[in-house]
């Protein structure tokens, strides 16, 4: 990044030679970030975020069929998905917000019968970013290309972590997150598939070949393609490592400590993230005590972690405002070793013993 920080000051977007050099990066990111999801460089639209390439998926979606009024989702999406359907519901839209087993998992049958004639778009994330359990993507996108129907899958927590087949999947709007792959936090990228119609939320100038206004941020969108040159490097070998990591301190606290349980489906989850439940004890307390012994884990998302209601992923699958209250989300960095593990068992072991 430093080199579009302190000395490459040229906007992309002109004409004189500065411009070019800063264009030239701009799109070396670019195909960097389409080589990670096997997608055409083309098809990637940098947005500031995962939340505006969220947002603008669902819009694009309903511009490109206005008649059609009506929006499948599912109780437990990011609350950048959650939050523009709420809003589109005061518009006069129709949301069907779909519910989850206890596990995580969504009902596939429930998903068709949900798809109505007036549908737009189906916008359901691959992988939960407070459980980490997977859905089957390519049978969801069967069905909404069965349907007729666009799919939006947000995948900024899959992206990096597990193989991603943009081009081999039925999926037209993929959303992936910098921040995510070890980029800066405030930039993003939709993946828009060639020949589907789009409908730009921002408008302002060409940018972004007239898909999203606004000068770009070079320096991020450097990182990003950077972030994604590095997370192709990383091997199948490097994530069982991790989910090992995780396996063992899952089963550690789960033997170990009575009031334990796992929220979320044991073997179709991300290989770095864990949801646990205390029984009798506040996830806010235990946050709290963690980062004073300098430990960093969550109550929920990040984005929501200034809410006072429990989490609303966990609400869903277990329909139990106590246990949505008494969780917490563990995610493990790629460079994670057993003795980060280690000290969290201790830490969760203490405050368990002290709450109880």
């Amino acid at each position: 990044m430093m080199p579009y920080l302190v000395s490459e000051w040229g906007n992309p977007s002109s004409a004189y030679r500065f411009g070019a050099r800063a264009k030239a990066a701009v799109e070396k990111a670019r195909a960097q970030v389409a080589a990670l999801v096997n997608a055409r460089p083309e098809e990637v639209v940098f947005t500031s975020c995962a939340t505006e390439a969220n947002n603008t998926a669902i819009h694009s979606a309903l511009m490109a069929n206005p008649a059609k009024r009506h929006v499948v989702t599912s109780q437990v999406e990011h609350s950048s998905v959650l939050h523009y359907c709420q809003e589109l519901e005061r518009r006069g839209y129709e949301v069907t917000y779909l519910p989850v087993c206890s596990e995580g998992l969504l009902d596939l049958n429930q998903l068709e019968r949900a798809i109505r004639p007036d549908t737009a778009v189906v916008s359901l994330m691959w992988a939960n970013n407070e459980t980490g359990v997977i859905w089957p993507v390519k049978a969801i996108g069967e069905i909404c290309l069965r349907c007729g129907v666009l799919y939006h899958c947000d995948a900024v927590q899959a992206v990096g972590k597990i193989p991603v087949d943009f081009t081999g999947l039925p999926i037209q709007f993929l959303t992936l997150s910098g921040h995510k792959l070890g980029a800066p936090k405030g930039i993003g990228a939709l993946v828009v598939r060639d020949g589907v119609y789009f409908h730009a939320l921002i408008l302002g100038g060409k940018q972004e070949a007239g898909r999203r206004g606004g000068t770009e941020c070079v320096p991020l969108i450097v990182a990003l393609g950077e972030a994604a040159r590095i997370a192709q490097t990383r091997t199948y070998d490097d994530w069982a490592r991790i989910a090992a990591i995780r396996d063992a301190f899952d089963y550690e606290i789960l033997a170990s400590v009575p009031s334990a349980y796992r929220n979320g489906a044991k073997n179709t989850r991300l290989p770095n993230t864990t949801n646990l439940g205390f029984t009798g004890c506040d996830n806010d307390a235990l946050v709290t005590f963690c980062d004073r012994n300098g430990i960093c884990i969550s109550s929920g998302s990040a984005c929501l972690e200034s809410a006072i209601s429990p989490s609303h992923v966990i609400l869903s699958m277990t329909r139990s405002h106590d246990k949505a209250s008494e969780s917490i989300r563990v995610s493990i960095g790629c460079g994670a070793k057993d003795t980060c593990l280690q000290a969290l068992t201790r830490a969760l072991k203490q405050f368990t013993q002290t709450a109880m």
